[in-house]
């Protein structure tokens, strides 16, 4: 059995991990574009801060460790054609040499891409990039310039087109190095993944650091600066009201989120679903023969909405092990997403899972979301915190449809997010969430756990409705 898997990221490195483990003998073959296999892209602000010392420590796994698993890597190799009916793949080398790799089964996860919004300077022939402190980020090269536009133009400020996870986490990063930041997002407020409420607390941190936040307002120009004006860059903006910002930088960074990369699928016939990704069925199984997909280029089945897009790494991970499985003669099925995230913003972490009332009530839900505080751990013992939480449940079931949660970095935000995702993943009634056991010790806990206070909080007040 021979294997060949397109791209070298969470995808395509579990799904040659996975069909390692279950057949020893199998032809494993990885094709990816640059030098980086199995790097965590999740860990680049943390590089860009220095809280990581070194780019190679990003590495899930070293070239070594994934060829002592047994499979063959073909870096700095471009995967150009798929010829379904012959199961061959045309690959290109950097060298410019062109050949033809036969495949048994062909797994396809070439991940996503930047989105590149419609900002004059961002796009045409005349775009300003890298080398002229404007960046887009997503890969270990795109890493590489920032960090070189970092070490070797001494930035003193920057300005982060976007207030989602990225943008959040990058301008954490760039204010640790000591730069000034403007992060500036078109929609009424930073990360809005989750409620407004939460939302104004997460930019409240952002303010508390020294970030200027400026929300409902789109960027519209980048361009270099003229003689006189301060900074490399100048930045021109637009508020919802119309009125105009500009500000002078010496660096940008566009972070507004990501689209699938399915060319290459599509040129060969795939067909594509919500987002524009590969459409795929449980197994990850495409409609063209012996062609599976995987990560961030395919669709997610989520166990509250169906099907959708919602490219996530944790997701990735799962849909690749299902694939490598299933390549190798399996039957195993993506058990579906919650969209479950937790973000760290200097001092403070938000998370969510499941849906918020304007996704669950188009997908046929009647959600109530009750809003709710509880310390982290007994007041009495030193250093408790608040966590804010939205609780929301269906107000007909009582079903338990979604958590968000803000609270201090070391108030286990992730491990309580995760205590809801479980449920939610496991049909369960609001009210059930009390009867769970969870640990207790007064330093980190209570003998309620706070996702039990709120859950009884949202009982309380949908019973008095």
């Amino acid at each position: 059995m021979h294997l060949v898997m397109i791209g070298g990221s969470d995808a395509g490195i579990s799904a040659a991990l996975r069909a390692r483990e279950l057949d020893p003998a199998a032809d494993v073959t990885v094709v990816l574009e640059d030098a980086y296999p199995n790097f965590s892209i999740c860990g680049i602000p943390y590089y860009v801060s220095g809280e990581v010392t070194h780019w190679r420590n990003l590495a899930h796994r070293t070239v070594a460790d994934l060829e002592a698993a047994g499979m063959r890597l073909r870096l700095d190799t471009t995967a150009q054609r798929i010829d379904v009916a012959g199961r061959k793949l045309l690959v290109s080398s950097t060298g410019g040499g062109e050949e033809l790799l036969g495949y048994d089964k062909l797994i396809a996860g070439t991940g996503a891409v930047p989105v590149r919004p419609p900002i004059t300077g961002l796009t045409g022939p005349e775009a300003l990039g890298p080398d002229d402190g404007v960046h887009l980020l997503h890969s270990m090269g795109d890493t590489f310039a920032v960090m070189a536009t970092l070490e070797q133009a001494a930035p003193a400020s920057a300005v982060i087109v976007g207030g989602g996870y990225v943008g959040l986490e990058m301008a954490d990063a760039l204010t640790v190095r000591g730069l000034a930041v403007l992060q500036v997002e078109q929609l009424p407020e930073v990360l809005p993944t989750v409620d407004p409420e939460l939302g104004a607390l997460v930019h409240a941190e952002l303010a508390g650091h020294g970030v200027e936040v400026l929300t409902s307002t789109t960027v519209q120009a980048i361009s270099k600066a003229l003689p006189g004006q301060a900074g490399r860059l100048h930045v021109q903006a637009a508020t919802a009201e119309g009125t105009a910002v500009t500000r002078a930088a010496d660096m940008v960074l566009v972070v507004t989120g990501v689209r699938p990369e399915t060319s290459l699928a599509a040129d060969a016939g795939a067909t594509l679903g919500p987002g524009g990704a590969i459409a795929v069925d449980p197994t990850m199984r495409t409609n063209l023969p012996d062609v599976f997909a995987a990560g961030d280029c395919v669709i997610t089945h989520h166990r509250l909405l169906g099907v959708t897009y919602l490219p996530l790494g944790t997701t990735a991970h799962k849909q690749g092990r299902v694939a490598g499985e299933n390549a190798l003669g399996g039957n195993r099925q993506f058990a579906g997403s919650l969209g479950t995230q937790v973000v760290k913003i200097f001092d403070q972490a938000a998370a969510r899972t499941g849906l918020r009332d304007h996704e669950a009530a188009p997908a046929g839900f009647d959600p109530v979301t009750v809003a709710f505080e509880a310390d982290d751990h007994k007041a009495y013992y030193p250093g408790s915190q608040r966590i804010t939480m939205r609780v929301t449940g269906d107000r007909t079931t009582g079903r338990l449809l979604g958590l968000q949660l803000f609270g201090h970095r070391h108030a286990e935000i992730a491990k309580r997010i995760d205590i809801a995702a479980a449920a939610i993943f496991n049909n369960m009634t609001v009210d059930a969430v009390s009867d769970l056991d969870l640990s207790y010790t007064p330093p980190l806990g209570s003998p309620w756990d706070a996702v039990q206070m709120g859950a009884q909080a949202w009982t309380r007040a949908t019973q008095r409705r």
